[in-house]
C-alpha cells in the first residue's frame, strides 16, 4: 500500500501540515518516552538497593518490573479505548501527571503491595502515553515523514537503555533508590509544561460517532498481521537479549567488568538503527519490515552458533542493536494506519504486543537455559521467533502489490 493511501486511512492525517522537517513537538514526545522506558527498565538496575532498603528478597523486589510489563501489555490498548473520546493533548497530559502521581507514591512507599500498586497504574499511564504519542507524533507532519516522525519518538525509548538507565542507577548510588523515582517524577512533570505549550490543541472525537464504527476498523486483516509481526519480532530479540549477560560471560568469556560497554554498545546501535529505519520506512516501509527480521534471525543463529569466541559475540551483539528493534517504528506506523478511525487503539494494540512477546519469548528463552541447549538456548529460541516475523511481513508486502480501493471519506 503506498503512504499517501496508508496516511488517508486515519482522518487526522489529512490536515497535517506538509513540513519538511520534524516540529519541536515531535522530540518533546520522545522526551516522554524515554522516561517511560526509563521507568520500566531502571528497576532491574537497583533492584539491590530496593530489596535492602525494604527487607525483601531479589525474587519479590523483581515482581515492580513483571507488574509494569503487564501494566503496559493492559494499558496500552484499554486506555486508548477508555480515552476515545478525549483529545489526545489531554489524554498526553493526564498519563504524565498519573506517572508523576505513581513515582512520588513509590518515591515515599514501604509496602510492597502498595509500590506494586503503584507501579501497575505507572504502567497504564505509560501504556497510554506510547500509544497516542505515535498517533500525534504522526499527525504534526507530512504524508512524507509519518515514519520518520514515529521513529524518533520511538528512538526516545531506546536512548532509555543507553542514559536512562545507567543515570538512575547513578542516581539512586548517590542519592538512594528512592532519589531515582523522585528524579523521574520531577522530569515528568516538567515535561506535562512542555506537551501543554507544544502539542496543538485537538477537539475531542464527536459523541456521534459510534465507538461501535471504529472498532470495526480494527477487523483489518493487515492490522492483525502487523500486530503478529510486533509480538514476533520484539519477542525473538528480547528472548536473547534478556539472557546476554550470562552469554557474554559464562560462555563467551567476556570479562565481567566490561558486561555494561558491550551493554552500551548495543543501545547505541538500538538507537540509531530505530532513527534509520524509522527514516528508510517512510519509502520503503515493506522492505524495512522484512529485511530487518531476516536479517536479524541471521545474526542470532549465529549467536546460538559461535557463542565461545568473545569477540565474535560481543559483534553479533552490537549487530543485534543494530537491527533487532530498527524496524519497530515502522510496524507501530503501519498499525496507525491500517486501524483507520481507530488509529489510537491500533497504536496501542501495537504497544500491547510488543511487551506480549517480550514476556512470551523471555520465558520460553528461561525454560530453554535449562534444556540441553544451556546458554546458547535463548539465541536459538530468538533466532525461531524472530523468523516467524517473516510470514506477516511478507504476506503485508504481497498484498500491498494489489490495487487499492479509495479510503472511505469520513
Amino acid at each position: 500500500m503506498p503512504h499517501e493511501a496508508l496516511a488517508a486511512s486515519a482522518p487526522e492525517d489529512s490536515a497535517a501540515p506538509a513540513l519538511s522537517r520534524l516540529p519541536p513537538v515531535v522530540h518533546v514526545l520522545a522526551l516522554g518516552t524515554f522516561l517511560m522506558l526509563t521507568t520500566e527498565f531502571v528497576v532491574a538496575g537497583i533492584l539491590p538497593e530496593i530489596s535492602r532498603d525494604l527487607s525483601i528478597s531479589l525474587g519479590q523486589a523483581g515482581s515492580l518490573i513483571t507488574v509494569f510489563a503487564v501494566g503496559m501489555v493492559v494499558g496500552a490498548p484499554l486506555l486508548a479505548l477508555l480515552t476515545m473520546r478525549l483529545s489526545k493533548k489531554l489524554t498526553l497530559v493526564i498519563a504524565l501527571v498519573v506517572f508523576v502521581v505513581g513515582h512520588v507514591v513509590v518515591a515515599l512507599g514501604s509496602d510492597l503491595t502498595i509500590l506494586m500498586a503503584a507501579r501497575f497504574v505507572t504502567a497504564l499511564a505509560t501504556g497510554a502515553f506510547w500509544a497516542v504519542s505515535a498517533v500525534v507524533a504522526s499527525n504534526t507532519v507530512g504524508p512524507s515523514m509519518k515514519s520518520t516522525a514515529v521513529g524518533v519518538v520511538a528512538a526516545g525509548g531506546s536512548l532509555a537503555t543507553v542514559l536512562g538507565v545507567p543515570i538512575g542507577a547513578f542516581v539512586a548510588q548517590h542519592l538512594g533508590w528512592r532519589g531515582t523515582f523522585w528524579v523521574l517524577a520531577v522530569a515528568a512533570a516538567m515535561a506535562v509544561v512542555f506537551i501543554g505549550r507544544l502539542v496543538p490543541a485537538d477537539a475531542p472525537q464527536p459523541q456521534g460517532e459510534s465507538v461501535r464504527s471504529e472498532l470495526g476498523d480494527l477487523r483489518s486483516p493487515r492490522l492483525w498481521l502487523v500486530l503478529a509481526a510486533c509480538l514476533t519480532t520484539t519477542g525473538g530479540v528480547l528472548a536473547a537479549y534478556s539472557f546476554i549477560a550470562p552469554v557474554l560471560t559464562g560462555q563467551a568469556g567476556v570479562p565481567v567488568a566490561l558486561v555494561p560497554a558491550v551493554l552500551a554498545g548495543f543501545g547505541v546501535c538500538s538507537f540509531l538503527g530505530t532513527l534509520l529505519g524509522g527514516r528508510l520506512g517512510d519509502r520503503h516501509a515493506h522492505a524495512v519490515t522484512i529485511a530487518t527480521p531476516a536479517m536479524t534471525a541471521v545474526v542470532l543463529l549465529a549467536m546460538a552458533l559461535f557463542t565461545g569466541s568473545a569477540w565474535t559475540t560481543v559483534a553479533l551483539v552490537v549487530l543485534l542493536g543494530a537491527f533487532g528493534l530498527s524496524a519497530n517504528s515502522v510496524l507501530i506506523h503501519l498499525a496507525v494506519g491500517y486501524a483507520g478511525r481507530a488509529a489510537t487503539l491500533g497504536s496501542g494494540l501495537a504497544v500491547a504486543a510488543f511487551n506480549a512477546g517480550t514476556a512470551i519469548g523471555t520465558t520460553i528463552a528461561g525454560a530453554a537455559l535449562t534444556s540441553s541447549l544451556g546458554l546458547s538456548g535463548p539465541a536459538a529460541v530468538g533466532t525461531v521467533v524472530v523468523a516467524l516475523t517473516l510470514a506477516p511481513t511478507i504476506t503485508l508486502a504481497m498484498i500491498a502489490r494489489r490495487p487499492v480501493e479509495p479510503a472511505p471519506s469520513h
